[in-house]
């Protein structure tokens, strides 16, 4: 009875077209590949386009489901609660051959619907259980995105160099804020591989961070950016998911460094460089693993390799030579001569950090279960492991000003 009244309601949401809306859903197709042609894909989605993080999963589903020709249903505005497993079960009553949702608060909900409907592929970005649940058809995917925030962050120390030649700010006087969302490892992992990409390049650079307990919010997140600047950040970065903080930079001539897309039209004046995560490598990769009948990875991660992860142009307001030097350290990231998280770059509590157990098998008392300092560096996202963060350690150098968890 309950698969019936699912499917009453999948016909029914299969009719709305629009983006925007609870629950809205947009349902298209083209012609391409033949191995690919009779597949359907159904995407859930947090928010609506309004949300750059949601906006760059939404982009990448059409590109890969329009290059493969993919018929595709996307689902947005889907709370991370029993509206996701519904949002799911309708999906795969719709016919849906892949089943994928993009924020971390899904995926319980996503493993209760992959068990419901063992036949049918789903994959989640940033979730933790795949390597854990061991279902043939619930996969984790992510990308090494810590390497486009170290890039992004040699753009911002090339800036604050920049800043300390023109005679703006005293070396010493080499702050940065970072507006996060939440305490989670996946923002820590962010903003330390942002935090070590400046400091590669400056080494007097220090951070201040604050959180909203939101992962979309505009106004707490310019009031956050706003409460940076008065405690003398002399630039800005986020991981969060509106334009609250980037139009807060703008407005007090703040240079600011964005994420999941350009702010550059909005923020001309103060926008530096932005980093993203590509998600159509994936989404052709698991499309055309279901068509060609093979395996999809229990954990997937993507690269600078893969195309997976990604810097937007440079914005005008950068430093002579920024070009550059991202090119130079990106060669150096994927020839494997330089490691983010080079344990010899950083310390904890002044000393060394010689080890770490990493909370990899995620469980209710988030106890360390995996050595993940390896080779005089730490493995986040590390193939053995799992390609979701699970980098949570507070460098020096670093301060939180509040915690959310």
């Amino acid at each position: 009875m309950k698969k019936k009244v699912l499917s009453l309601l999948a016909a029914m949401a299969l009719t709305v077209s629009t983006l925007a809306g609870c629950g809205a859903s947009d349902t298209n197709a083209s012609t391409g590949n033949a191995a690919t042609s009779d597949l359907k894909a159904g995407f859930i989605f947090l928010h609506d386009e309004n949300s750059t993080y949601d906006l760059n999963f939404l982009n990448a589903a059409k590109e890969a489901c329009e290059k493969l020709g993919v018929e595709y249903v996307i689902k947005t505005n889907i709370p991370e609660g029993q509206e996701c497993y519904e949002a799911a079960c309708e999906l795969a009553d719709a016919g849906c051959n892949f089943i994928f949702a993009d924020s971390f608060g899904h995926e319980d909900y996503m493993i209760e619907a992959a068990k419901e409907y063992p036949e049918i592929q789903f994959s989640h970005a940033t979730g933790t259980k795949a390597h854990t649940e061991n279902l043939d058809n619930y996969h984790n995917a992510f990308a090494s995105i810590y390497d486009g925030r170290y890039l992004a962050g040699i753009a911002a120390g090339m800036k604050l160099n920049e800043m300390i030649e023109n005679g703006k700010i005293a070396a010493e006087n080499a702050k940065i804020g970072y507006v996060g969302a939440f305490t989670y490892a996946e923002v820590i992992s962010g903003y330390t591989s942002f935090f070590l990409g400046a400091r590669s390049v400056c080494p007097t650079v220090t951070m201040e961070v604050t959180f909203t307990g939101s992962w979309y919010d505009e106004t707490a997140e310019k009031e956050a950016a706003n409460k940076l600047i008065e405690n003398g950040c002399v630039l800005i970065s986020q991981h969060a998911d509106s334009m609250g903080a980037p139009t807060a930079c703008e407005t007090a001539g703040v240079p600011n460094v964005s994420y999941n897309g350009s702010t550059a039209s909005a923020c001309p004046n103060t926008f530096l460089v932005s980093s993203k995560i590509n998600w159509a490598p994936y989404f052709e990769y698991a499309l055309t693993s279901i068509a060609n009948g093979t395996a999809i990875a229990t954990d997937w991660c993507g690269s600078l390799e893969t195309g997976s992860v990604e810097l937007t142009d440079l914005g005008t307001a950068v430093a002579a030579g920024t070009a550059e030097a991202i090119e130079a350290a990106k060669a150096d990231l994927i020839a494997g001569n330089v490691h983010v998280f080079d344990t010899t770059t950083f310390t904890v509590g002044g000393a060394a950090l010689n080890s770490y157990m990493a909370d990899v098998d995620t469980d209710a008392n988030y106890e360390g279960d995996h050595e993940v300092v390896i080779d005089g560096y730490f493995h986040e996202s590390g193939a053995d492991f799992r390609s979701a963060p699970y980098f949570d350690v507070q460098i020096d150098g670093i301060t939180l000003l509040d915690s959310a968890f």
